[in-house]
């Protein structure tokens, strides 16, 4: 008990730190008018993913994302709504994951995602400042610097730069998670944070195919110490891609033999009144530890599912 003790009281420090953040950012989007949003945790259905399992809640389900939620809104008339929200997944645990954890998600109407990584920078500096780490982030020895130009990197771009086979080759085999996650991802946001963009189209992914390149999303994922902190799309409206996307997760789900989840028909419904738009989420924990030079998510949350 003593140890356990110890443990909560070392995080003092960056706890302190992580409230800051938080402040900072709904500081942030306030000033920009966006209206802070509350949904519900839990949730009938789903919208499905090939690798994210969901936690039960009686028939019910612990959201993994207020993706659906928030998209309802968008389809109504909402413009820009932001949301710090815990979400809950199956099994993940490791230095960088736990099965309940804080996101940061917004929605702007009327944007893409290559205007999103523009909002996205400011968000970043903005906290910088608000936390005192100003235009220089030290992270576990490294210098990350937030002044001048930021990297943005296409996934092709990156498979030639880095990984032991082209994106084509990945692709085919397979292996497109494995390579990213093992050759391409620990080189990313070193010495200045980095944009990954246009990914190839994911069936688990909603976001819009690019008119002039079907088979590359709109998509960006956003990366700082080799760490991916955020995923952010051109939001995919199409009701019939959406269900043909969702019959390729459902059908790759039952192959692996992995729970088969109810979908929203009321999703799929609003998308019919579903402006144009741009959606992050932005992985709080994880930003808390860029920001507290911390190797560990344990150090930046309160208590861990061993505490309990």
């Amino acid at each position: 008990m003593e140890e356990e003790e110890w443990v909560l009281s070392k995080r003092r420090e960056s706890l302190w730190v992580r409230a800051r953040m938080v402040q900072a950012i709904r500081r942030f989007f306030i000033g920009r008018d966006y209206l802070e949003v509350e949904t519900p945790c839990r949730i009938p259905t789903l919208i499905p993913e090939s690798h994210i399992d969901a936690v039960a809640s009686g028939d019910w389900f612990l959201h993994p994302s207020p993706e659906q939620c928030m998209k309802r809104l968008l389809a109504v008339g909402f413009e820009k709504i932001f949301q710090i929200c815990k979400c809950f997944r199956e099994g993940e645990r490791g230095s960088q994951h736990l099965p309940e954890f804080t996101i940061l998600e917004w929605y702007h109407r009327g944007m893409n995602y290559m205007s999103l990584m523009k909002e996205c920078r400011e968000l970043v500096i903005s906290i910088s400042s608000a936390v005192g780490c100003g235009s220089d982030i030290v992270y576990q020895g490294g210098k990350i610097r937030l002044n001048g130009a930021w990297e943005h990197l296409s996934v092709r771009e990156a498979f030639n730069r880095y990984a032991s086979m082209s994106l084509n080759e990945a692709i085919r085999g397979g292996c497109f998670d494995e390579v990213m996650a093992c050759d391409i991802e620990p080189n990313l946001g070193r010495k200045r944070p980095t944009f990954l963009y246009d990914y190839p189209v994911c069936p688990g992914a909603l976001a819009r195919s690019r008119e002039e390149d079907p088979g590359v999303a709109e998509r960006f994922e956003f990366y700082m110490a080799g760490m991916e902190l955020a995923n952010a799309f051109s939001e995919l409206v199409d009701a019939d891609e959406h269900k043909r996307r969702f019959e390729q997760v459902r059908d790759y789900r039952s192959s692996m033999g992995k729970s088969v989840y109810p979908e929203s028909e009321r999703f799929l419904s609003a998308l019919d009144t579903m402006p144009e738009a741009a959606g992050i989420a932005l992985g709080v924990d994880r930003m808390a530890m860029i920001f507290t030079d911390s190797t560990t998510i344990d150090n930046v949350v309160t208590f861990t599912p061993e505490l309990l």
